[in-house]
C-alpha cells in the first residue's frame, strides 16, 4: 500500500468514525448509562426482577456501544501513530497494513451492528429449516441448508443447539429446528428468512438432469420471560413420543419427546433434545411463544404493506435468494441484487457480505 492511499484510507475511516458517531450518539447514550446505573444501585433494585432485569439489560447493550466505539477511536489512533512511524522506519510498514486492515473490519462490523436496534435484535435465534416439494431432492437442499448456516454460527462463534431434526426418507432432512445462541444472533439471522432456491445437477438423477429445488427458513427470537403471551392450557394439545434423528438418536429410548399443537393457531412444535420430558416441554413452550409472537409481528407487517398498496408474497414463488450450482456458479440474494460467484464459500457459511447487503437496505424487521 502506498503512502498516499494511506493517507486516503484513513481519511475515509476518520469519515465513517465520524458518522458512527452521530449515529449512536455517545454522549446522550452515556447519559441514559448513568441514569440507569443510579437506578441500580438503589438497594430496592432487585425487587421488582422482571423490571431489573430489564434495567440491567438495557445499561449492558448501552455500555457495549459505548465501550465498543471507544475501542475504535483508540485503534484507529494507533493507526496514525504507526503511520507517521513507518513513514521514517519502512521495516514497520508491514505491521501498519496489518492494523489498517483489522481496523476496517472492526469499522464495517460495528456499523452493521448499528444497524441492528430492532426490539429483538439482540435476542438469540430460533431457526427452522422445512423442505418444498420434491422430496428427497428439496430434502438434501435443506440438509446442505442446515450445514451451511451449523457454519455460519461458527464462524460467528455461536453456540447451536439442535432441539428438533427429522431425517428424510433417502437422504437429507424432513425438518429441523435450532437454537442458536450469541450476540445478535436474531438481528443477523432475521435476514435469512424466507425462500431459498437451489438449481443444480441432481446427484439423484441417473440422467444427470438439472433440478430446482426449494427449502423455507423460518428465524424467530428467543424472547424474554418479560414477554408475556396469554396462552390457555385448554388451547394446547401435548402429544409425548420417542426420540428419534440427530437430534434425539442417542438421547434416550423412553418417550421424553413433545410435541405442542396450538389449538386457535393450528401451530405444531417439537422439541426432543433433551431426556427430560420436563425439559422438553419446557423448550418446546419457549419455540411457541416465539411463534405466536412471530405470527403477530407478521400480522402488523401485513397490515402495513395493505395500507400501502403493497402486494402479498406468494409462498414458493417469493424466492429470497437463488443458488446456482449449474449452468454456471452464483448466489443472488432477490431483494438486494447483491450476487457471489463463490457458491462453495457460502455453503461454508460465508454469509456477511449477504446479510450485510440486506441490513444496509434497510428492509430488516
Amino acid at each position: 500500500m502506498e503512502r498516499y492511499e494511506v493517507h486516503k484510507v484513513l481519511a475515509e475511516y476518520e469519515d465513517t468514525l465520524e458518522s458512527l458517531r452521530n449515529a449512536i450518539d455517545p454522549d446522550t447514550l452515556l447519559k441514559r448509562y448513568q441514569d440507569l446505573n443510579a437506578v441500580m444501585q438503589d438497594p430496592e433494585f432487585w425487587k421488582n426482577t422482571k423490571e431489573a432485569k430489564k434495567t440491567s439489560k438495557e445499561a449492558n447493550q448501552i455500555k457495549g456501544k459505548v465501550d465498543a466505539l471507544k475501542k475504535l477511536e483508540n485503534d484507529y489512533q494507533n493507526v496514525v501513530d504507526w503511520f507517521e512511524i513507518a513513514e521514517e522506519q519502512s521495516e514497520e510498514w508491514s505491521i501498519l497494513e496489518t492494523d489498517i486492515d483489522r481496523l476496517r473490519k472492526e469499522l464495517k462490523a460495528f456499523e452493521i451492528e448499528t444497524l441492528l436496534n430492532g426490539p429483538y435484535d439482540d435476542s438469540n435465534a430460533i431457526v427452522e429449516l422445512h423442505p418444498g416439494a420434491g422430496g428427497t431432492e428439496a430434502q438434501d437442499w435443506c440438509d446442505m441448508l442446515f450445514r451451511m448456516y451449523q457454519h455460519y454460527a461458527q464462524k460467528k462463534s455461536y453456540k447451536v443447539e439442535i432441539l428438533d431434526y427429522q431425517s428424510g426418507d433417502e437422504a437429507g432432512i424432513k425438518s429441523v429446528t435450532m437454537h442458536v445462541k450469541g450476540p445478535y444472533a436474531y438481528g443477523y439471522l432475521k435476514a435469512e428468512r424466507g425462500v431459498h432456491r437451489l438449481v443444480r445437477i441432481s446427484p439423484f438423477d441417473s440422467n444427470a438432469r438439472r433440478h430446482t429445488s426449494f427449502a423455507s427458513v423460518d428465524i424467530m427470537p428467543e424472547l424474554d420471560d418479560e414477554i408475556e403471551l396469554d396462552i390457555k392450557d385448554d388451547e394446547l394439545k401435548i402429544d409425548v413420543y420417542r426420540s428419534s434423528g440427530a437430534g434425539g438418536q442417542s438421547v434416550n429410548t423412553t418417550d421424553s419427546a413433545v410435541r405442542i399443537t396450538h389449538l386457535p393457531s393450528g401451530i405444531v412444535v417439537t422439541c426432543q433434545n433433551e431426556r427430560s420430558q420436563i425439559k422438553n416441554r419446557e423448550t418446546a413452550l419457549s419455540i411457541l411463544k416465539a411463534k405466536l409472537m412471530q405470527e403477530e409481528i407478521r400480522r402488523q407487517e401485513e397490515e402495513v404493506k395493505s395500507i400501502k398498496g403493497e402486494q402479498k408474497d406468494i409462498a414458493w414463488g417469493s424466492q429470497i435468494r437463488s443458488y446456482v450450482f449449474h449452468p454456471y456458479q452464483m448466489v443472488k440474494d432477490h431483494r438486494t441484487n447483491h450476487e457471489i460467484g463463490n457458491v462453495e464459500a457460502v455453503m461454508d457459511g460465508d454469509l456477511d457480505a449477504l446479510i450485510n447487503a440486506y441490513l444496509k437496505k434497510g428492509d430488516a424487521s
